[in-house]
């Protein structure tokens, strides 16, 4: 992985950071979902929210997600430059669906949030470094 002697050491350290912090995400993305699913209880749900989902129907979301999200990083970290497309994509998307599950579950959701705009940032920054 991250071969090449053009690319500063700092670069490749960010596309990995980006990677590992992709699959811890989508670990946390499974838990949450199958707690979700296995017990709705667990989730206190805000009244009068804006949004209004099942909590198993929440918890399948962040189940798939998490599994998608796990795999980019996985294939990040072998190296592949598509991931870096699909890294970028899917922690937009984990973004978007913590957003929407604010009112489930308020710091987990914005703490997750936090972490996807990183992993942004640094694959849209310095995932290109994986082709040189």
């Amino acid at each position: 992985m991250f071969e090449s002697e053009k690319t500063p050491s700092w670069a490749r350290g960010f596309v990995l950071f980006a990677a590992v912090m992709l699959i811890i995400i989508g670990v946390f993305h499974a838990f949450n979902g199958l707690s979700a699913i296995l017990e709705d209880a667990f989730f206190v749900v805000t009244p009068n929210y804006l949004f209004s989902i099942d909590v198993t129907t929440w918890g399948w979301l962040h189940l798939i997600l998490g599994i998608i999200v796990l795999l980019a990083g996985v294939y990040l970290l072998r190296g592949s430059l598509w991931a870096v497309l699909v890294g970028i994509v899917v922690a937009g998307v984990s973004a978007i669906l913590n957003f929407l599950s604010i009112p489930y579950y308020p710091f987990w959701s914005l703490l997750i949030i936090a972490l996807d705009v990183v992993v942004i940032w640094a694959l849209a920054t310095h995932g290109r470094d994986l082709a040189t």
